[in-house]
């Protein structure tokens, strides 16, 4: 496959970028030591709603388990009375990812699971649904007409279901192998959690009165973390994918991607720990066949220092890359780093390659 690929090294002060189900940062043990770790999805999430914000022509898609009501507008704009667009979007929305009941009850419209679609694929399903009303549909006419539908909206707003993917379990044609590829940002270095102690002051306690108003704890860390981002060129070509799209608009939508992958951040606790930083040190790298490859194992012993870990990560990084160059043979049509050259020329540098 024809890979750009993104190995980002990036440290963050005292946060809690993604916490596990007790609220503390989440954790992983690599390398016999305990690590800071924030998840794929985590990243995946800030990724997709910078893009979104940068370009939102192009990744307009919506993860949600509302999708009733909005199908319910598309049958309306096509001339479906509200009563019998209701019924319809219902029996949809129970085909894609089965109808809430227990919400149904108290008068919300919801599906079981989110399901990930874009405005122009719902468009396109409340065109080709009132088509069939016009008729004397069963229930199946309206489930043969799911994918077909959203196979004819072509995915032309819907670049972040083509490179973050989607999996229906009803409709195996709406299913989209994502061309994107995320690793689990973990730390460079072993990594524990810490514990902040707060109190709170009542600003209307008479005077003379102590004792704080409330107290209790939150966990943070610190660390630098490696992180790995790819991008599979020759699936976001692909028929399935984003082949409505011209060159010009897909190198678009992929330097979005690079620039999303760079600088978005988790906004988790953004007002009380604000950790935003930009990377230390990004590789870019084109191949023009290979598999995809992390180099995580530059950090499999955990790395130790006195004078910062970023430029210590930095050197274990490009070490590991030599290493396996050299090793296996692996060969780049395009290898830069940030910052070496700045964001704009990485960026545009790198969409020479997308077709």
């Amino acid at each position: 496959m024809k890979l750009i690929e993104l190995h980002i090294l990036q440290s963050f002060p005292v946060s809690c970028l993604n916490r596990d189900d007790v609220g503390a940062p989440k954790t992983a043990t690599f390398g016999g030591v305990t690590r800071a770790r924030v998840s794929s999805q985590c990243l995946k999430r800030a990724i997709r709603e910078h893009a979104q914000d940068s370009l939102p022509q192009f990744y307009a898609g919506n993860r949600s388990r509302l999708i009733i009501t909005p199908l319910v507008d598309a049958l309306r704009k096509y001339g479906v009375i509200e009563e019998k667009a209701t019924d319809i979007a219902l029996k949809v929305g129970d085909y894609l990812a089965k109808t809430d009941e227990a919400a149904e009850k108290k008068g919300q419209l919801k599906v079981k699971t989110l399901m990930f679609l874009s405005p122009a694929e719902v468009d396109s399903l409340g065109r080709a649904l009132a088509e069939i009303v016009k008729q004397d549909p069963k229930a199946k006419d309206f489930d043969k007409a799911v994918a077909k539908a959203c196979k004819l909206a072509a995915l032309k707003d819907a670049a972040d279901i083509a490179i973050f993917g989607r999996m229906v379990a009803s409709e195996h044609d709406l299913t989209l192998e994502g061309a994107g590829l995320f690793s689990h940002a973990l730390s460079t270095h072993k990594a524990d959690n810490d514990i902040d102690f707060f109190a709170a002051v009542d600003d209307l306690q008479g005077p003379g009165e102590s004792g704080a108003g409330m107290t209790g704890t939150l966990e943070f860390t610190s660390a630098t973390y490696y992180r790995y981002v790819g991008l599979n060129l020759g699936l976001m070509s692909d028929a399935r994918h984003l082949s409505a799209l011209t060159s010009a608009e897909r190198k678009s939508v992929v330097d979005a991607f690079i620039r999303a992958a760079i600088l978005a951040v988790p906004g988790a606790r953004k007002n009380s720990m604000n950790a935003h930083t930009l990377p230390g040190y990004v590789l870019g790298l084109v191949k023009e066949k290979n598999q995809p490859l992390q180099l995580i194992n530059a950090f499999e012993k955990p790395l130790t220092s006195r004078n910062g870990l970023m430029e210590v990560s930095i050197t274990a990084l490009k070490e590991h890359n030599e290493q396996n160059k050299k090793t296996w043979g692996i060969k780049s049509i395009f290898e830069k780093a940030i910052p070496e050259i700045d964001l704009d020329s990485f960026c545009k540098e790198i969409i020479t390659h997308v077709d």
